[in-house]
């Protein structure tokens, strides 16, 4: 079996175009040397005869690209010409081999989706890019994450935004964007309705930047999934940000991760779930929400139709928090929760109990949580013996009546548990000894039925 470097030799000399026409224009043709950075103007004529010419021609046009500008051609796009998704992430493309991919993919209509996440694209790269755009009516998707672009990309995105037509998701996670950026991305957006969706996580928009971003919301016509995690958001941004989700009427998904959000941003954010019915995801991970700031966001949770994912793990939640959360949503008919992610929180029996009856309502209701081993083998232990007397057409009041000859309303802990082994309850010691512990909670050894009874 050939390596890779075998493997890519063969993909370049396969579409190495003839030595007779190739020799003739590169006699015409100055050198990158020659032209000093290449030059300004491209070369953009593409054959269209057919399917067969098109992939061939754009492979060409490619490799002429790459020899006149001094960069080395990425086999990756001649070994995937005919895949409408094209991943060219973290081949080091750089400025000069972006100038090359967008002379071949100017006319191109094969290629939706094209990723160049991690390329040191730079805003000279991304320039080009965006000049390729303006011919290119196929590409929907672009992912620009981590290519250093800064402020003056910004700016490079800002313009090409103002003209687009069709690119409808746009992935500009890490490029070292700060408040000055967030007035580009604010003024390009505010009116826009092309555009469903964002990506501007792990950047370094701070207060400021959520205000403009905040505004922008309440005018824009088209985001639905918005991604803003790993910013500084916090105070003044995140109320600006739910002052335009108030007004919204398209974003579906929210994204707020590692933004340092507490009970301040918690109470904005519950009072937009009162308001927005359009909202579906609400990412909160990984912030400073505590059970206080759970309470205020539950407040708009308790009468909110719309929300269907709540993220919240890693957060300094308890099982208080837990319980206020999954109690929010059982007393509200018109919830539409169905995952529920508080993973990193440590139940107790109480939440466990209160979900396995949840469930039973609504069955779809999905809750990711955390717990302790013998937390589930109480809880556990109480269902199968409850599930045992059910088969039965027995209660649990039946039982220790069967077993309380004095009429005592008590049962000791020893009859009872050679009672459960008797009757071939499904229950091991140890399960056994916990349903135990949770009728004789003070381990008097003396079980009082009577709570049971309703």
């Amino acid at each position: 079996m050939m390596d890779q470097c075998e493997e890519d030799r063969v993909v370049l000399q396969s579409v190495q175009p003839t030595e007779s026409t190739d020799q003739a224009e590169d006699k015409e043709q100055p050198t990158q040397s020659q032209k000093g950075d290449g030059g300004d103007e491209w070369d953009t004529d593409l054959e269209t005869d057919n399917a067969t010419n098109r992939i061939q021609s754009r492979a060409e046009q490619y490799l002429k690209a790459c020899r006149k500008i001094g960069v080395t051609p990425i086999s990756s796009f001649l070994r995937n010409s005919s895949e409408a998704n094209l991943n060219l992430s973290h081949y080091g493309v750089g400025p000069l081999g972006a100038k090359a991919l967008a002379i071949a993919l100017q006319n191109d209509n094969v290629v939706t989706n094209l990723e160049l996440e991690d390329n040191a694209l730079q805003a000279e790269g991304t320039r080009y890019l965006t000049e390729m755009l303006q011919t290119n009516i196929n590409i929907q998707s672009l992912n620009l994450s981590n290519n250093q672009l800064h402020l003056e990309g910004a700016d490079v995105i800002y313009k090409m935004m103002l003209d687009n037509c069709y690119v409808k998701s746009i992935k500009l996670s890490g490029n070292g964007f700060d408040d000055n950026a967030a007035k580009y991305f604010a003024e390009a957006l505010k009116d826009d309705c092309v555009v469903t969706e964002l990506d501007l996580s792990h950047n370094n928009f701070c207060e400021s930047g959520g205000e403009l971003l905040g505004d922008m919301l309440a005018k824009n016509l088209g985001i639905e999934v918005l991604n803003l995690s790993w910013n500084s958001l916090c105070m003044r941004g995140v109320a600006a940000l739910c002052a335009g989700l108030k007004l919204n009427s398209t974003l579906k998904q929210l994204q707020l991760s590692w933004n340092r959000l507490g009970h301040i941003e918690a109470e904005s954010l519950g009072q937009v779930l009162k308001q927005n019915n359009k909202l579906k995801v609400l990412d909160l991970s990984s912030n400073l929400i505590n059970d206080r700031a759970v309470t205020l966001l539950c407040q708009g949770l308790a009468t909110n139709s719309s929300l269907r994912v709540l993220k919240l793990s890693h957060n300094p939640l308890t099982n208080n928090g837990a319980l206020t959360l999954l109690k929010t949503v059982v007393n509200n008919n018109k919830s539409a929760v169905e995952e529920l992610d508080i993973s990193t929180v440590f139940v107790n029996e109480a939440f466990m109990e209160l979900l396995e009856e949840t469930r039973q309502r609504l069955p779809a209701l999905d809750v990711q949580y955390s717990f302790m081993s013998y937390t589930a083998r109480n809880v556990n232990a109480l269902s199968i013996f409850n599930k045992f007397l059910d088969e039965r057409n027995e209660s649990i009041m039946d039982f220790f009546k069967a077993l309380d000859k004095d009429g005592t309303m008590t049962v000791s802990t020893a009859d009872f548990r050679k009672a459960v082994k008797e009757a071939n309850v499904p229950l091991n010691q140890g399960q056994l000894e916990c349903l135990i512990k949770k009728f004789d909670k003070d381990c008097t050894a003396t079980i009082i039925y009577s709570d049971f009874e309703s």
